[in-house]
């Protein structure tokens, strides 16, 4: 038996829609992380980018377990001395919802060059709204 390659020619990029309502943030996040991958597909190669598209809305309804609104803590520095900066998932769910699922997701792709191509297709949104009726998403399983 040979093994399949799958040849960029022969790559699809397909429309899916979730909706974050009442999920938890780290299901949602792989679930996610997969289908930007491709890792969905059985015609997954792991040096091609056969990832599909997903739009997330109703960002700001997704769920943390237990107390982890107040113990979830991001941090991000500025590169300065002292320019250490924390926040809490509440803080972060508050100001930006869409921060969430996408630093989530961002934590699930491996660490090389296909990750931010990949992270270019996740769309997040707050609320119900989103502008890819047009591309008609399925709902992802």
């Amino acid at each position: 038996m040979r093994t399949y390659f799958q040849k960029t020619a022969e790559t699809q990029h397909d429309w899916y829609i979730v909706d974050a309502a009442g999920l938890r943030l780290g299901t949602l996040a792989v679930r996610i992380a997969q289908a930007l991958s491709g890792k969905r597909k059985p015609t997954w190669t792991p040096h091609i980018d056969n990832g599909d598209h997903v739009v997330v809305i109703n960002a700001g309804k997704v769920e943390l377990g237990g107390d982890k609104w107040r113990q979830k803590v991001y941090y991000r520095h500025s590169g300065f001395p002292g320019g250490l900066r924390t926040e809490t998932a509440e803080s972060v769910r508050e100001r930006y919802p869409e921060r969430l699922i996408e630093r989530a997701v961002r934590g699930m792709l491996p660490t090389n060059r296909m990750r931010d191509v990949q992270l270019n297709r996740l769309a997040v949104y707050a609320g119900e709204a989103h502008p890819h009726a047009a591309q008609k998403p399925a709902p992802l399983n």
